[in-house]
């Protein structure tokens, strides 16, 4: 087997281009034109995010995530209650979060803080849940082990067999957190590493916005 230099992959980013005049005074409206020329750009996820959060020893801790929601104010995303993820926001709700579309050469990073949603809020996301996954949520006991994926399917089979015909209700468990966004970076690639990068954090509800060398 052949052996991989990874050291020589590389490419020119040559896309475009982000300077301080185009920056909104309100940072996040920049970031949702950002989404939705990734979804107009037809990225596979475009709602993709990283999310990091902090273990109880101080190791952060990181997975992908969709992105279900934007204000002026925060970001949204869904989960269980009772996984890793929501046990270590119990502890520490500081996160960082990171979305990266190589359509676009582009990539945000988001800091700040994770509130829960209200029950209202997470009711009306619930009910806009395609079925199987209203069921998936009901059947997964998300973060704790199970034998196999037979034992899985299983659980599946029997949730969908309890609410044949009539609607399923959200897990008690089940909700979501808005993130309280204090810092936003932007990212856009450039020819030769020149890289646009400009910083935006939030000073007693001012946004300060500067660019950063790449």
């Amino acid at each position: 087997m052949s052996k991989l230099n990874v050291a020589d992959l590389r490419r020119n980013y040559t896309k475009g281009g982000l300077l301080e005049e185009d920056m909104p005074d309100n940072p996040v409206r920049l970031f949702e034109s950002w989404v939705k020329q990734a979804v107009d750009s037809e990225a596979l996820e475009p709602n993709a995010m990283t999310l990091a959060t902090v273990k109880p020893l101080g190791q952060p801790n990181v997975r992908n995530v969709l992105l279900k929601g934007i204000n002026e104010e925060s970001i949204q995303f869904f989960t269980n209650y009772a996984s890793t993820k929501a046990m270590e926001l119990d502890s520490n709700p500081s996160v960082s979060v990171a979305f990266w579309w190589p359509e676009l050469e582009r990539q945000v990073r988001i800091f700040g803080v994770a509130e829960k949603l209200s029950d209202d809020q997470n009711e009306e996301y619930f009910k806009s849940r395609p079925r199987n996954s209203q069921i998936g949520a009901w059947a997964s006991d998300q973060s704790s082990p199970i034998e196999n994926r037979v034992e899985l399917e299983k659980k599946f089979r029997e949730i969908e067999t309890k609410f044949e015909g009539k609607e399923i209700p959200k897990p008690d468990d089940w909700g979501g957190y808005a993130i309280q966004i204090e810092e936003i970076e932007f990212w856009q690639g450039r020819p030769g590493r020149l890289h646009d990068r400009i910083h935006c954090n939030k000073i007693n509800g001012q946004w300060k916005i500067q660019r950063l060398q790449p």
